[in-house]
């Protein structure tokens, strides 16, 4: 199991479990524990540990009990000389230790509470060889000195410069690098975190390695990751301060490959950034925005996307802490079978789990209402180490006695049943308790006691053995299988992005968190205090405890609504109607009898977007004088339109290959163009501040519609209505007849609304079905508008500069907008949250998309595909001589058109 990774690298029966809560192991020599009985000598050998709050002796004999003898216990430590017995034989010298309590442990070699035994008690032990016993007792008895200081800060300091006097008078042997080639960048000091645990010793960095060096050779003498292994790698906040790194060999595995703290901020930066630049052309850098397009697009599995948003929230399972958060989503424990087809079987995610029983909430808003501020809901969190190790003790018992000072929890308190569990965060009066990932995981040995561990007799006088399985698991791999099966079922699917939103999102805090119900102790949210502002050690150092064993709230990574996930939609079916014989549970809605075209087309968009880097140039054709600035096209394909800065209309026909015909209507700048449903009449925009009417059958200018008081910048066109952005701050909406005969008048453009900006409108963009409209302003703002009450859905400043160009995806979810701040953002429609954002190396200008893919125009006049997903580009095809100005896709996408600063248009085809 992932959690215990990092204890197999050892198969030594010691473990820094055995220590005191932030106890340093320093040292140990080979030694022997001697004991007299009846004039009888008895040596029985092993390790002496001195560690900085107690020594330590592990014996070779698994049958005999390891000894943790406590320095604060300890009435005297000495020295006993060598001297000669009545035959002259030397006595070596002994380390005398006279205590009043002795811990025993693991005896019999048996995993089970610790036995104190009380009284006072000498104890002596001889090391082996050379070792300088007189050095290991000073030692002891400077650690036994601030072991017995009055003041918790005064012993902690005192530890601490011992630990950082061996950190100085050591370094990392270079002896250690795998070649000789190797490049050092940097070393510093460092502790190796793990649950509960932190070793210190020093981290070396090199161009091929990093390596981790402990200052007393547990659990090996050296641990090496290789950079180019490297997937991912995150900043942590470690006991509140920014001084932690954890790196991931792994793409989806929670638990890291090295979680490391170090003494200051900086030295953790220098190693952060000199990885991440390794990395660069290995790997992108994801942000929870990126995640959550690939999880809003089915890209990633609940599971997964849960697992990156805890990583990103600085969960880490090497810090029981702040152990990775799961939800709770089945309700139902009771039921013989689970019916994932019943919205009652699964849990309410739009709230935590203290406010799922209204008569428990009611009692504690009671209590809320008339406490003094701070206030808060809830008087325990629902993550936090004694929460983590109450799942986990059958599988880390030692976890559970070293947080627990060498004792399990009573009999009736454990994780005994998961239904009773269940039962009791719904109706206890403190327990609010989420889960942990380990529950939609593949390893099932955390639910069964296969150590067969001693974990007491309950009431009932029943021994705490397995987990009791609700009744509709026949054991504990298919309990794991179908509470997997819930995580990724079509119920949470569509509600998981509540449970984000109180977790890691808008209600974490604030207003929101009131009104979910969700507000707990000030202590659990990242800022409620600043531990180093509190000036008495022993205060910071008593708060910055309970802050840790209480349980934090996760970084928030969200400050709007968390976007819902886009999710096919199913028919429950249980059986069929016809016949006895089951179907499946979730069955897909049945098509429509003439939507087969439909799906025809799209199957054939999508292997088109599979196969938009294989795109090939057919033809190029120089014939404009200035950049082209719009191109439209007729139904049939014959003819291609185009606009340009050079004020020209210009037509060419795909059969001749040469251009027909050229139109002026002003020496203004033409900047867009449009071909109107009826594929009779081109629409143009101008920088004179008119829109002009082409009549194609005719050969003229039909019309001229006077609309705006600065450049009207693009247009767009659905149902009879004309929408017109200008750079003077407006979008103008105008009834329009769809079929134009040859006697145009000004009076059939009627002015149905005129939406205000703040700054010049740059681009604009409908969606499909002519519902939504978007708009694109210089100062960086997109607005989407409601075409039916022309009502301001979202505004959004995601843009340093002025919006190039922007468009809805083909579903109307989600908008992708390119800026002059070489920037491409794509915000959810349903929350104006901006879910992926990319630099890019250059400027784009224009571009199509699928949802997923992008085919950009930039500045440097190649045509780049990107895939969103993983913010990456996968292929750039070189296309004009200077920026690509305008970019027009067929509705299958089998053909584009491109035109250029470099005043041309080129035609590209996919091969079929």
């Amino acid at each position: 199991m992932a959690f215990l990774k990092t204890q197999e690298l050892t198969k030594e029966r010691f473990s820094l479990l055995l220590l005191d809560l932030e106890e340093y192991y320093f040292e140990q020599h080979t030694a022997y524990h001697v004991t007299t009985s009846s004039k009888k000598e008895r040596k029985v050998r092993g390790s002496f540990k001195v560690c900085s709050r107690s020594a330590i002796f592990d014996p070779e004999d698994l049958s005999e009990p390891i000894l943790k003898i406590p320095l604060r216990d300890c009435k005297k430590i000495e020295f006993v000389e060598s001297e000669n017995n009545p035959f002259n034989e030397p006595r070596p010298s002994v380390i005398s230790i006279l205590c009043v309590q002795v811990i025993y442990i693991k005896e019999s070699n048996v995993i089970a509470p610790y036995r104190n035994e009380r009284g006072e008690k000498k104890l002596t032990f001889q090391l082996e060889g050379w070792s300088k016993t007189e050095d290991v007792i000073q030692t002891l008895l400077q650690l036994h000195r601030a072991s017995c200081l009055e003041k918790l800060g005064d012993q902690t300091a005192m530890i601490a410069a011992n630990l950082q006097s061996r950190l100085a008078r050591s370094s990392f042997d270079k002896n250690c690098f795998q070649s000789v080639a190797e490049m050092p960048h940097m070393e510093c000091a460092v502790e190796m975190v793990m649950p509960l645990v932190c070793n210190p010793g020093h981290v070396c960095i090199t161009d091929e390695s990093l390596y981790f060096q402990p200052l007393n050779g547990y659990p090996q003498q050296v641990i090496q990751i290789k950079l180019h292994r490297v997937r991912r790698i995150y900043k942590r906040r470690h006991g509140l301060r920014p001084l932690g790194l954890e790196v991931f060999c792994t793409e989806n595995d929670f638990c890291s490959d090295i979680y490391l703290k170090f003494y200051n901020t900086a030295d953790r930066d220098e190693i952060y950034y000199y990885i991440a630049s390794f990395l660069e052309n290995h790997m992108m850098e994801h942000t929870a925005e990126s995640y959550m397009l690939q999880w809003q697009r089915g890209h990633l599995s609940n599971y997964q996307y849960l697992l990156h948003l805890n990583n990103l929230a600085d969960r880490s399972c090497n810090d029981l802490s702040q152990y990775p958060v799961f939800p709770w989503v089945i309700a139902d424990y009771t039921s013989a079978q689970l019916d994932m087809t019943n919205a009652a079987t699964f849990r309410d995610l739009s709230k935590p789990v203290g406010a799922l029983n209204k008569e428990r909430l009611d009692r504690l808003l009671a209590r809320y209402r008339g406490m003094p501020e701070p206030r808060f809901l809830y008087g325990s969190h629902y993550s936090s180490p004694g929460y983590v190790l109450f799942y986990l003790v059958r599988v880390a018992p030692e976890h559970m006695l070293c947080l627990q000072n060498g004792r399990y929890d009573h009999a009736d308190r454990m994780f005994n049943s998961i239904g009773d569990t269940w039962k009791n965060c719904l109706e206890g009066a403190t327990d609010f308790k989420e889960l942990i990932p380990e529950f939609y995981g593949d390893d099932c040995s955390f639910l069964e006691n296969k150590l067969s561990l001693g974990l007491g007799r309950r009431q009932n006088g029943s021994l705490v053995g397995d987990v009791v399985l609700p009744a509709w698991a026949s054991d504990t791999r298919d309990f794991l299988q179908k509470h997997k099966t819930a995580l990724e079922s079509q119920y949470v699917s569509e509600n998981l992005h509540e449970w984000i939103d109180l977790v890691f999102g808008f209600k974490q805090r604030g207003s929101e968190a009131v009104a979910a119900h969700n507000v707990f102790h000030p202590l659990t949210y990242e800022g409620g205090i600043d531990c180093d502002s509190i000036e008495d050690p022993d205060q910071r150092i008593a708060m910055l405890t309970q802050i840790l064993e209480f349980g934090q709230t996760p970084k928030q990574l969200f400050t709007i609504p968390h976007p819902q996930r886009i999710t096919p939609r199913f028919h429950n079916i249980t059986r069929s109607p016809s016949s006895n014989s089951p179907v499946s549970e979730l069955s897909p809605a049945s098509q429509s009898e003439d939507s087969s075209f439909e799906d025809l087309t799209e199957e054939s968009r999508k292997l088109a977007w599979a196969n938009m880097g294989n795109l090939k140039p057919i033809s190029s054709h120089k014939i404009h004088k200035e950049a082209v600035t719009g191109i439209a096209v007729t139904r049939d394909g014959a003819a291609i339109f185009s606009t340009s800065q050079d004020s020209t209309l210009k037509m060419f026909s795909k059969e001749l290959k040469d251009f027909q015909r050229s139109m002026s209507f002003s020496n203004m700048a033409l900047s867009s163009c449009l071909m109107l449903a009826n594929g009779k009449t081109v629409v143009c925009s101008s920088w004179d501040n008119n829109v002009y009417f082409y009549s194609i059958p005719y050969g003229r200018r039909q019309d001229t519609l006077m609309g705006h008081d600065d450049a009207v910048s693009e247009m767009c066109w659905f149902d009879d209505r004309l929408y017109t952005a200008s750079w003077d701050s407006t979008i103008k909406v105008w009834q329009c007849a769809s079929d134009s005969s040859s006697s145009h008048k000004r009076s059939q453009f009627q002015l149905l609304a005129e939406l205000e900006h703040d700054a010049g409108v740059n681009t604009i963009g409908l969606n499909p079905a002519g519902t939504l409209l978007v708009s694109g302003c210089k100062d960086g703002t997109v607005t989407i508008w409601d075409t039916s009450s022309y009502g301001t859905l979202q505004q959004v400043h995601c843009h340093t500069g002025t919006i190039q160009h922007m468009a809805f995806s083909p579903d109307s979810r989600h908008v992708l907008s390119v800026g002059a701040d070489s920037c491409m953002k794509v915000i959810d429609v349903q929350t104006g949250m901006v879910i992926s954002s990319v630099k890019a190396e250059e400027e784009q200008r224009c571009f199509c998309w699928d949802g997923n893919s992008v085919l950009c125009g930039g500045q440097s006049g190649d045509l780049l595909l990107w895939d969103l997903l993983s913010n990456t580009v996968s292929q750039r095809i070189p296309a004009h001589s200077g920026a690509v100005t305008a970019l027009w896709m067929s509705e299958l996408c089998s053909t584009v058109i491109t035109g250029g600063e470099d005043r041309q248009i080129i035609l590209w085809k996919l091969p079929s």
